[in-house]
Protein backbone atom coordinates (compact mmCIF):
# COMPACT_ATOMS: atom_id res chain seq x y z
CA UNK A 1 0.00 0.00 0.00
CA UNK A 2 1.46 3.34 -1.01
CA UNK A 3 1.70 5.42 2.11
CA UNK A 4 4.11 8.18 1.23
CA UNK A 5 5.73 7.91 4.67
CA UNK A 6 3.84 6.37 7.53
CA UNK A 7 4.23 8.83 10.40
CA UNK A 8 3.33 6.38 13.18
CA UNK A 9 5.29 3.31 12.11
CA UNK A 10 4.91 -0.17 13.57
CA UNK A 11 6.73 0.03 16.88
CA UNK A 12 5.21 -2.08 19.67
CA UNK A 13 3.87 1.06 21.35
CA UNK A 14 1.91 1.92 18.18
CA UNK A 15 0.51 -1.58 17.66
CA UNK A 16 -0.44 -1.62 21.34
CA UNK A 17 -2.83 1.23 20.61
CA UNK A 18 -4.09 -0.36 17.39
CA UNK A 19 -5.03 -3.65 19.05
CA UNK A 20 -7.48 -1.77 21.32
CA UNK A 21 -9.64 -0.98 18.31
CA UNK A 22 -12.84 -2.94 17.73
CA UNK A 23 -15.85 -2.59 15.48
CA UNK A 24 -17.81 -1.25 18.44
CA UNK A 25 -15.40 1.55 19.42
CA UNK A 26 -14.15 2.42 15.92
CA UNK A 27 -16.81 1.54 13.35
CA UNK A 28 -20.13 2.14 15.12
CA UNK A 29 -21.37 4.35 12.26
CA UNK A 30 -21.08 1.39 9.84
CA UNK A 31 -22.59 -1.37 12.00
CA UNK A 32 -26.25 -0.71 11.12
CA UNK A 33 -25.37 -1.25 7.44
CA UNK A 34 -23.79 -4.70 7.90
CA UNK A 35 -25.68 -7.83 6.95
CA UNK A 36 -24.56 -11.47 7.24
CA UNK A 37 -23.24 -12.76 3.94
CA UNK A 38 -21.95 -9.44 2.63
CA UNK A 39 -18.35 -9.21 1.39
CA UNK A 40 -16.01 -6.56 2.77
CA UNK A 41 -12.56 -5.20 1.93
CA UNK A 42 -10.72 -3.56 4.84
CA UNK A 43 -7.95 -1.30 3.54
CA UNK A 44 -5.13 -0.40 5.94
CA UNK A 45 -6.21 -3.18 8.27
CA UNK A 46 -3.15 -3.08 10.55
CA UNK A 47 -3.06 -5.96 13.07
CA UNK A 48 -6.60 -6.93 12.11
CA UNK A 49 -8.63 -6.40 15.27
CA UNK A 50 -11.34 -4.39 13.50
CA UNK A 51 -11.20 -6.66 10.44
CA UNK A 52 -11.74 -9.83 12.45
CA UNK A 53 -14.53 -8.20 14.42
CA UNK A 54 -16.26 -7.20 11.19
CA UNK A 55 -15.80 -10.71 9.78
CA UNK A 56 -17.65 -12.17 12.76
CA UNK A 57 -20.60 -9.90 12.02
CA UNK A 58 -20.62 -10.64 8.28
CA UNK A 59 -20.21 -14.44 8.36
CA UNK A 60 -20.58 -16.35 6.14
CA UNK A 61 -19.60 -13.38 3.97
CA UNK A 62 -15.93 -13.20 3.03
CA UNK A 63 -13.72 -10.43 4.40
CA UNK A 64 -10.28 -9.43 3.07
CA UNK A 65 -7.89 -7.18 5.00
CA UNK A 66 -5.02 -5.48 3.20
CA UNK A 67 -2.11 -3.39 4.42
CA UNK A 68 1.26 -2.16 3.19
CA UNK A 69 3.23 -3.96 5.88
CA UNK A 70 3.91 -7.69 5.58
CA UNK A 71 4.83 -7.60 9.28
CA UNK A 72 1.40 -6.46 10.42
CA UNK A 73 -0.31 -8.74 7.88
CA UNK A 74 1.37 -11.66 9.65
CA UNK A 75 0.07 -10.37 12.98
CA UNK A 76 -3.43 -10.01 11.54
CA UNK A 77 -3.40 -13.59 10.28
CA UNK A 78 -2.26 -14.81 13.68
CA UNK A 79 -5.02 -12.81 15.38
CA UNK A 80 -7.69 -14.36 13.13
CA UNK A 81 -6.41 -17.84 13.93
CA UNK A 82 -6.32 -17.10 17.66
CA UNK A 83 -9.91 -15.82 17.50
CA UNK A 84 -11.11 -18.80 15.45
CA UNK A 85 -12.51 -16.59 12.66
CA UNK A 86 -12.27 -18.40 9.33
CA UNK A 87 -14.12 -16.14 6.87
CA UNK A 88 -11.29 -13.59 6.78
CA UNK A 89 -7.98 -13.45 4.90
CA UNK A 90 -5.14 -10.94 4.70
CA UNK A 91 -2.57 -9.84 2.12
CA UNK A 92 -0.33 -6.92 1.22
CA UNK A 93 -1.77 -4.40 -1.24
CA UNK A 94 -1.46 -0.89 -2.67
CA UNK A 95 -4.31 1.45 -1.73
CA UNK A 96 -4.03 3.28 -5.04
CA UNK A 97 -4.02 0.10 -7.16
CA UNK A 98 -5.96 -2.69 -5.50
CA UNK A 99 -5.65 -6.12 -7.05
CA UNK A 100 -9.41 -6.55 -7.31
CA UNK A 101 -11.99 -6.45 -10.07
CA UNK A 102 -14.55 -3.70 -10.50
CA UNK A 103 -17.63 -4.08 -8.30
CA UNK A 104 -16.09 -6.98 -6.34
CA UNK A 105 -17.03 -6.05 -2.74
CA UNK A 106 -20.30 -5.07 -1.12
CA UNK A 107 -18.46 -2.87 1.39
CA UNK A 108 -15.05 -1.18 1.28
CA UNK A 109 -13.89 0.06 4.69
CA UNK A 110 -10.89 2.07 5.87
CA UNK A 111 -10.00 3.43 9.29
CA UNK A 112 -7.21 5.96 9.94
CA UNK A 113 -5.54 5.42 6.56
CA UNK A 114 -6.40 8.42 4.39
CA UNK A 115 -4.64 10.84 6.75
CA UNK A 116 -1.33 9.26 5.72
CA UNK A 117 -1.83 9.45 1.94
CA UNK A 118 -0.62 12.24 -0.32
CA UNK A 119 -3.49 11.50 -2.73
CA UNK A 120 -6.52 10.54 -0.63
CA UNK A 121 -8.93 11.43 -3.44
CA UNK A 122 -7.16 9.02 -5.80
CA UNK A 123 -7.39 6.31 -3.15
CA UNK A 124 -11.12 6.94 -2.68
CA UNK A 125 -11.62 6.67 -6.45
CA UNK A 126 -9.99 3.25 -6.31
CA UNK A 127 -12.19 2.24 -3.37
CA UNK A 128 -15.22 3.41 -5.37
CA UNK A 129 -14.13 1.26 -8.31
CA UNK A 130 -13.95 -1.99 -6.35
CA UNK A 131 -17.20 -1.23 -4.49
CA UNK A 132 -19.03 -0.53 -7.73
CA UNK A 133 -22.13 1.62 -8.20
CA UNK A 134 -24.16 -0.32 -5.63
CA UNK A 135 -21.41 -0.85 -3.05
CA UNK A 136 -20.75 1.12 0.11
CA UNK A 137 -17.46 2.89 0.95
CA UNK A 138 -16.97 3.68 4.64
CA UNK A 139 -14.14 5.80 6.03
CA UNK A 140 -13.33 7.16 9.49
CA UNK A 141 -10.45 9.52 10.22
CA UNK A 142 -9.27 11.36 13.32
CA UNK A 143 -8.91 15.14 13.21
CA UNK A 144 -5.78 15.75 15.24
CA UNK A 145 -6.13 19.53 14.95
CA UNK A 146 -9.35 19.27 16.98
CA UNK A 147 -8.00 17.26 19.93
CA UNK A 148 -8.85 18.57 23.42
CA UNK A 149 -6.56 17.72 26.34
CA UNK A 150 -7.07 18.62 30.00
CA UNK A 151 -5.32 19.64 32.18
CA UNK A 152 -3.14 21.95 30.11
CA UNK A 153 0.40 20.58 29.91
CA UNK A 154 2.71 22.66 27.66
CA UNK A 155 4.73 19.63 26.58
CA UNK A 156 1.58 18.14 25.04
CA UNK A 157 1.07 21.33 23.01
CA UNK A 158 4.51 20.60 21.59
CA UNK A 159 3.56 16.94 21.02
CA UNK A 160 0.57 17.95 18.93
CA UNK A 161 2.47 20.63 17.02
CA UNK A 162 5.13 18.07 16.09
CA UNK A 163 2.49 15.51 15.11
CA UNK A 164 0.76 17.93 12.74
CA UNK A 165 3.99 19.19 11.19
CA UNK A 166 5.47 15.72 10.84
CA UNK A 167 2.37 14.24 9.20
CA UNK A 168 2.27 17.03 6.62
CA UNK A 169 6.02 16.80 6.02
CA UNK A 170 5.50 13.08 5.34
CA UNK A 171 2.89 13.85 2.69
CA UNK A 172 -0.30 13.29 4.69
CA UNK A 173 -2.99 15.38 6.40
CA UNK A 174 -3.40 14.76 10.16
CA UNK A 175 -6.60 16.86 10.25
CA UNK A 176 -8.24 14.43 7.83
CA UNK A 177 -11.55 14.06 9.64
CA UNK A 178 -12.92 17.43 8.54
CA UNK A 179 -11.89 16.80 4.93
CA UNK A 180 -13.60 13.44 4.30
CA UNK A 181 -16.75 14.96 2.80
CA UNK A 182 -14.73 17.12 0.40
CA UNK A 183 -12.47 14.23 -0.61
CA UNK A 184 -15.44 11.90 -1.24
CA UNK A 185 -17.19 14.45 -3.42
CA UNK A 186 -13.98 15.09 -5.38
CA UNK A 187 -13.65 11.31 -5.86
CA UNK A 188 -16.98 11.31 -7.65
CA UNK A 189 -19.36 9.78 -5.11
CA UNK A 190 -22.97 10.77 -5.78
CA UNK A 191 -24.29 10.07 -2.27
CA UNK A 192 -22.21 10.97 0.79
CA UNK A 193 -23.57 10.66 4.32
CA UNK A 194 -21.44 12.42 6.93
CA UNK A 195 -21.23 11.78 10.67
CA UNK A 196 -18.81 12.31 13.54
CA UNK A 197 -17.84 10.51 16.72
CA UNK A 198 -15.17 10.70 19.40
CA UNK A 199 -12.76 8.68 21.45
CA UNK A 200 -12.56 9.78 25.06
CA UNK A 201 -9.79 8.68 27.42
CA UNK A 202 -10.32 9.73 31.03
CA UNK A 203 -10.43 6.79 33.48
CA UNK A 204 -7.34 5.77 35.45
CA UNK A 205 -6.99 2.69 33.26
CA UNK A 206 -7.49 4.60 30.01
CA UNK A 207 -5.01 7.31 30.96
CA UNK A 208 -2.39 4.77 32.00
CA UNK A 209 -2.79 2.90 28.73
CA UNK A 210 -2.99 5.88 26.34
CA UNK A 211 -0.48 8.07 28.16
CA UNK A 212 1.93 5.16 28.58
CA UNK A 213 1.66 4.27 24.93
CA UNK A 214 2.43 7.82 23.82
CA UNK A 215 5.25 8.24 26.32
CA UNK A 216 6.91 5.25 24.66
CA UNK A 217 6.01 6.38 21.15
CA UNK A 218 7.53 9.82 21.74
CA UNK A 219 10.90 8.20 22.41
CA UNK A 220 11.01 4.97 20.42
CA UNK A 221 8.58 4.95 17.48
CA UNK A 222 8.64 6.58 14.05
CA UNK A 223 7.29 9.71 15.74
CA UNK A 224 10.72 10.15 17.36
CA UNK A 225 12.62 9.02 14.29
CA UNK A 226 10.86 11.42 11.94
CA UNK A 227 10.97 14.36 14.34
CA UNK A 228 14.73 14.00 14.68
CA UNK A 229 15.31 13.44 10.96
CA UNK A 230 13.21 16.47 10.02
CA UNK A 231 15.01 18.66 12.55
CA UNK A 232 11.80 19.75 14.25
CA UNK A 233 12.76 18.31 17.66
CA UNK A 234 15.81 17.08 19.51
CA UNK A 235 16.14 14.30 22.06
CA UNK A 236 15.54 16.68 24.97
CA UNK A 237 12.27 17.80 23.35
CA UNK A 238 11.13 14.20 23.00
CA UNK A 239 12.05 13.39 26.60
CA UNK A 240 9.99 16.39 27.75
CA UNK A 241 7.02 15.26 25.65
CA UNK A 242 7.23 11.73 27.08
CA UNK A 243 7.29 13.17 30.59
CA UNK A 244 4.27 15.33 29.69
CA UNK A 245 2.33 12.19 28.81
CA UNK A 246 3.33 10.56 32.09
CA UNK A 247 2.19 13.68 33.95
CA UNK A 248 -1.15 13.63 32.14
CA UNK A 249 -1.64 9.92 32.82
CA UNK A 250 -0.99 10.47 36.53
CA UNK A 251 -3.52 13.30 36.81
CA UNK A 252 -6.91 12.21 38.18
CA UNK A 253 -8.40 15.14 36.23
CA UNK A 254 -6.87 13.92 32.97
CA UNK A 255 -9.24 13.99 29.99
CA UNK A 256 -8.52 13.63 26.27
CA UNK A 257 -11.06 13.88 23.46
CA UNK A 258 -10.26 12.83 19.88
CA UNK A 259 -12.84 13.89 17.23
CA UNK A 260 -13.38 11.78 14.12
CA UNK A 261 -15.05 12.42 10.80
CA UNK A 262 -16.94 9.59 9.11
CA UNK A 263 -18.45 9.04 5.68
CA UNK A 264 -20.68 6.46 4.07
CA UNK A 265 -20.40 6.96 0.30
CA UNK A 266 -22.15 5.37 -2.68
CA UNK A 267 -22.43 5.78 -6.40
Amino acid sequence: MQIERYSHGHHESVLRAHTWRTAENSVAYLLPHLRPGASLLDIGCGPGTITVDLARRLAPGQVLGVDASEEVIAQARAHAVAEGVTNVSFRAANAYDLDAADDSFDIVHTHQLLQHLAKPVDALREFRRVAGPDGLVAAREVDYAGIIIHPHIPALDDWLDLLLRMGRNNGGEPAAGRRLKTWAREAGFADVTVSASTWLFESDEQRAWWGGSWADRALHSSYAEHALEQGIADRADLERIAEGWREWAASSDGWLLMPHGEILARG
